[in-house]
């Protein structure tokens, strides 16, 4: 009897310990997700008395989004992708929010508060040209008013109900080239202005009804302009002559265009340089950048040009804003250390001042980029304005009364590179993450807990009792954990911006907006391009801090000078910063150290020098021995060409360099032009482990990987399938994928996907790599496998050859001796379009691998390897089944469970990174797009440590009803033993 009652509780035990489910007040506790929309570069108001106020924006990201003007919210969103380009917002019907996309192609109208699609037209055009949307302010909400978009070389009016284009007037039979578009007010002409060459303006005047041209103008200005105009009035517009010297008034009245010429120099009085537009638009004003001033020019009656006001860079200036009747206003914004200057006046009047504030912002923002201003009623009845601004480093904050109301980093949608780094280990003694809980808050959790296990809790509770474990739960601490599952991602962003993220929350530990990346008399374009790991201490990690090194270019060319930041991991302060006098090109990570445990770089020049850093007496000894066996590789996409180089002693500069050694091509892989083009390629990971060479197969046999970090997978297809999907035939087009030696150039295997083009993803890891692709003739994806082994170490398995040192297996392996390689592949049906895809990544490389796949929904995917082995078959033996070799299938499965990311988006996914952590079957996994996402995954399950929603209490009870079993047990057979004694 007892051991029954001992068998009921273990098989209790067991059935709930083997739920592996998800439950909903569990989210949160392993992963997080982040929201944000990217750089804001066009923001319209809609503030009604009825309804919440909020605010539409468009990004760099092509997002637009509804955000919530009391505390920065998003309300909704859509990500319209990397091709569909927004080129102007606005809100029409105080209903709609209207966008134009693809360069003036697509125009959508989304319903303002859910932000559902109401409508969308596809607009024709046969020529490429500026995109212009115009929504004439006399709408009616009762009428079906047209909007007006110029865009494809054609200008369209579309109705404001359904979309539909009511007419459609081609403007580019001239080769004219049209910057504005507007209709006066309750007028039915529109007016269409731009420049026909270098030397013409000229004008159309179109029925709003009818579309057609009414009358036709134009002026010549022999010297030629420069292409810019400001709009001024209905009747006014500016712009510059070729030379950017000279002012031209541009007068549209009665039909005629006339101009008149006024030199900026008399203007400004005294000398000036090249003038330049600001891009905002002000009423009856015009703001030129000349002389590192922004000059301020009204624009009178009687076209005459009169200075208002010259002030100091950097500014920002808003758009006109409708005040009060017959009257606008503006607003500029002003740096001083740390402080912004928020400035509004009326444009008619510059002396009086509407608002003047001064605010205190973080100077890691950078400088004020844009602005965009709001007028609201007071609880006074007074007057009062918001200012939306947009910051240096992409963030978005809107100021209000003195104050920051709300702050968005959202430079964080714009990730370009990331690197991980350790914690500080945590000193004896002390406590870094204390987490005080008084009675209350003590009963108050049980009490929650309660709730949700019989099933009454709220989603407030649910929420209540998520913030409270995640507040005390020890992930957040800023130290190490013995799993290795707390570490900061450190990651750097388009505004140049270096961000450290916690794993544990997803919260910013500290940012930096990079010194020698921000603007300067220097370099006026700095940009960031990757991020390294330049010192991880091991043997002082106590006393030590780690750093990262930060590389930029001053300006996009690949010839421009380079710059570098030496930052602290743990604290984010530049450690070190540097602008180098060659370029920059390509960075090559060496496996060597110093005694400070700093780590060796190659940078290569544009003249294909390598440049030794640290440029230390040390390093150079280091590195000098190695020389020899230095070899690496680069990529000419616009020529496809792959060539290979070594390194050589000293380069031949006019100043002697002992850190810079010149390269030798040793061999080249010339892709022919007509047949072939390099579309994508992949390599291993440098810091990859691969636990054995060996790998086990059925009847007990042995097959050894070809392990080695000196391949290189590349995919090319024919010129004509490089477009679009369906850009080409099935009979043109042709997918050839290589595997390459990269040090001696030789081709180890090449295969030919006939009707099969891109775009390809790809990854590499160990002996294997995995690639996605479109099949043309099937009219779906497709995802191929190739495994390379070793054929030169399977003949000998005598282990007393081993053991003599005879045994091939350790004989020392050469790039240059000719492989003897076998190599088996599979392809497969697969149903999505792939952004990425990337693998899992453990601490000792034992544990199976995953494919972690960006699906075109944006989330990501976790299968199993096992599903993409070459070695499937229709019947597998029994041996391959107790190998885990499943049945061949011609489509891989896509099981819901498995989406890491669960019902959640990982909106603009771009990447996937796989980090191990120290415990073996864990990999940190880290997707950003738009979106950042962050989980840890098993994929072989927890089979080296207990799950954090282990019953530790039922475990307990367990073990306690076991000892009281056996006890009862014993005590039962010792009576009973005894009365058989008696008998």
């Amino acid at each position: 009897m007892a051991i029954r009652v001992s068998l009921i509780f273990l098989l209790i035990f067991i059935s709930i310990n083997q739920c592996f489910s998800l439950y909903e007040d569990q989210v949160g506790l392993m992963d997080w997700h982040h929201k944000y929309i990217g750089k804001v570069n066009q923001a319209v108001f809609h503030t009604q008395k009825a309804g919440r106020k909020r605010v539409v924006v468009s990004t760099e990201e092509n997002v637009i989004a509804s955000l919530d003007l009391r505390r920065g919210d998003i309300f909704w969103r859509h990500v319209l992708g990397t091709d569909d380009t927004i080129d102007a917002i606005d809100i029409a019907l105080g209903k709609y929010v209207i966008t134009l996309s693809s360069e003036g192609s697509v125009l959508r109208a989304w319903n303002l508060p859910d932000g559902q699609m109401v409508w969308e037209s596809s607009l024709q055009g046969s020529t490429s040209s500026k995109s212009l949307l115009s929504i004439p302010v006399n709408f009616k909400i009762d009428k079906d008013n047209i909007i007006i978009v110029y865009g494809k070389g054609s200008l369209h009016a579309i109705s404001s109900i359904d979309g539909e284009v009511l007419w459609r007037r081609e403007l580019a039979s001239e080769s004219s080239d049209i910057q504005e578009v507007f209709q006066p007010l309750d007028r039915s002409i529109i007016y269409a202005v731009g420049f026909v060459g270098s030397s013409k303006f000229i004008t159309y005047q179109i029925n709003a009804k009818s579309g057609e041209v009414v009358k036709r103008s134009s002026a010549d200005f022999p010297s030629g302009f420069s292409g810019d105009l400001s709009f001024v009035s209905s009747e006014t517009l500016v712009t510059l002559d070729s030379t950017r010297s000279i002012l031209l008034l541009i007068s549209i009245r009665d039909g005629e265009t006339r101009l008149h010429q006024t030199y900026i120099s008399d203007i400004v009085g005294g000398p000036s340089g090249v003038a330049k537009f600001l891009s905002t638009k002000l009423t009856g004003m015009i703001a030129v950048e000349v002389n590192s001033f922004i000059v301020f020019i009204r624009v009178t009656g009687d076209n005459k040009l009169e200075v208002v006001e010259k002030v100091n860079q950097p500014i920002a200036v808003s758009d006109s804003l409708p005040f009060l009747e017959g009257q606008q206003a503006f607003a500029l914004v002003q740096h001083d250390d740390n402080r912004v200057h928020l400035t509004v006046k009326l444009d008619n009047d510059w002396s009086s001042d509407l608002l003047k504030e001064s605010i205190e912002i973080d100077n890691q923002k950078g400088l004020v980029q844009k602005v965009f201003i709001n007028d609201y009623i007071r609880t006074d009845r007074s007057h009062g304005f918001r200012a939306l601004i947009v910051m240096e480093d992409h963030s978005l904050l809107l100021l209000q009364q003195g104050n920051i109301v709300w702050s968005r980093e959202d430079g964080l949608a714009s990730i370009i590179d990331i690197t991980t780094s350790e914690l500080p280990v945590e000193r004896e003694g002390v406590s870094v993450a204390k987490v005080e809980h008084g009675l209350f808050e003590w009963l108050k959790g049980h009490i929650l807990k309660l709730k949700v296990t019989l099933m009454l809790a709220s989603p407030d509770d649910i929420a209540a009792i998520q913030g409270m474990r995640l507040k005390s739960s020890e992930k957040n601490k800023m130290t190490r954990d013995r799993n290795g599952f707390r570490k900061l991602l450190i990651v750097l962003t388009r505004a140049g911006k270096l961000s450290a993220l916690h794993t544990g929350d997803g919260r910013v530990v500290w940012s930096l907006l990079l010194p020698p990346l921000c603007r300067s008399d220097a370099c006026q374009n700095p940009i960031g391009l990757n991020i390294y790991q330049w010192q991880v201490p091991h043997h002082h990690a106590l006393d030590e801090n780690p750093s990262v090194l930060v590389v930029g270019r001053c300006g996009h060319h690949s010839d421009a000078p380079g710059l570098l930041s030496f930052v602290d991991s743990y604290t984010g302060k530049v450690l070190n910063s540097m602008s180098l006098s060659h370029s920059i090109e390509q960075v090559i990570p060496l496996s060597f150290t110093d005694s400070t445990e700093q780590r060796l770089h190659l940078f290569i020049d544009a003249d294909k020098h390598a440049h030794l850093y640290p440029r230390t007496s040390e390093a150079i000894n280091i590195f000098k021995p190695e020389l020899s066996n230095m070899y690496w590789y680069s990529i000419e996409d616009g020529k496809d060409i792959i060539r290979g180089y070594t390194l050589q002693y000293k380069c031949d500069l006019q100043v002697d360099d002992e850190y810079c050694f010149n390269t030798k091509e040793l061999w080249s892989v010339v892709f022919p032009s007509e047949t072939e083009k390099i579309i994508a390629t992949a390599t291993r990971k440098l810091n990859e482990v691969v636990h054995t060479q060996a790998k086990i197969i059925a009847d007990q046999d042995a097959m050894y990987k070809f392990i080695s970090k000196n391949l290189l997978f590349v995919a090319t297809v024919t010129p004509k399938a490089a477009g679009e999907i369906g850009s080409a035939t099935p009979e043109e087009a042709s997918l050839v994928v290589y595997l390459i030696n990269t040090i001696t150039g030789r081709i180890l295997h090449r295969v030919t996907h006939h009707g099969s083009q891109g775009p390809v993803k790809a990854v590499f890891s160990e002996n294997w790599v995995v690639y996605h692709y479109f099949n043309l003739r099937a009219h779906r994806y497709e995802m191929s496998v190739i495994e390379i082994y070793d054929q030169s170490r399977a003949d000998n398995k005598d282990i007393l050859k081993l053991i003599l040192g005879k045994h091939n297996l350790s004989s020392p392996v050469s790039s240059y001796s000719r492989p003897e390689v076998m190599v088996k592949s599979q392809s497969y049906f697969f149903s999505q379009s792939v952004k990425t895809i990337g693998a899992t990544a453990t601490a000792k490389g034992i544990t199976s691998k995953q494919l972690l796949i960006g699906t075109v929904g944006d989330q990501v995917l976790a299968m199993d390897k096992r599903f993409l082995d070459p070695r499937r078959s229709l019947n597998p033996s029994a041996s391959e089944k107790e190998e885990g070799i499943l049945p061949l299938t011609d489509s891989l499965p896509i099981i819901p469970q498995s989406y890491v990311t669960h019902s959640l988006q990982v909106e603009g996914l771009r990447h996937i990174l796989a980090v191990p952590a120290k415990l073996e079957s864990t990999s940190l996994v880290f997707a950003y797009g738009v979106d950042l996402f962050f989980t840890r995954i098993a994929p072989s399950r927890t089979y080296d440590s207990l799950t954090e929603d282990f019953n530790y209490a039922l475990l307990l009870i367990t073990i306690v009803a076991l000892i009281v079993a056996i006890f009862v047990t014993w005590v039962l057979s010792e009576k009973k033993e005894l009365r058989e004694k008696w008998r």
